[in-house]
């Protein structure tokens, strides 16, 4: 599908969003957004605050993604977690290593995963 946004846009919510189809799956945070494209990859967009969008995963292998306040989780096809955005909760510090997740969720400041 393709990204329609609304809303506020004081850090580039909406003018930074992606174009073109070909999305599977889209979540937000606070200030800033994920997109999980058909081809395995994430995009980003809006708050950069906490490096939400220079910290962002690059490549394919993704299935699924969440998003917290200013921080970000992908599920990866091999069952892994990658994080990144804030970690002023020890939100990517604590983050697992360990395959076998099959399902993500953000809060605030913190994640879960379901094995």
């Amino acid at each position: 599908g393709t990204v329609v946004t609304w809303g506020g846009n004081s850090t580039g919510q909406r003018n930074d969003a992606p174009t073109g189809a070909g999305f599977v799956a889209i979540a937000c945070g606070r200030r800033h957004s994920v997109g999980l494209r058909d081809d395995g990859t994430v995009m980003t967009w809006g708050s950069n605050s906490a490096n939400q969008r220079n910290d962002a995963p690059t490549g394919a292998g993704f299935v699924a993604i969440a998003c917290g306040d200013d921080h970000s989780v992908g599920l990866r096809d091999d069952g892994t977690v990658v994080t990144w955005g804030s970690n002023s909760a020890n939100q990517r510090h604590d983050a697992p290593t360990a395959a076998g997740f099959v399902a993500i969720a953000c809060g605030e400041d913190h994640s879960v995963g379901l094995r």
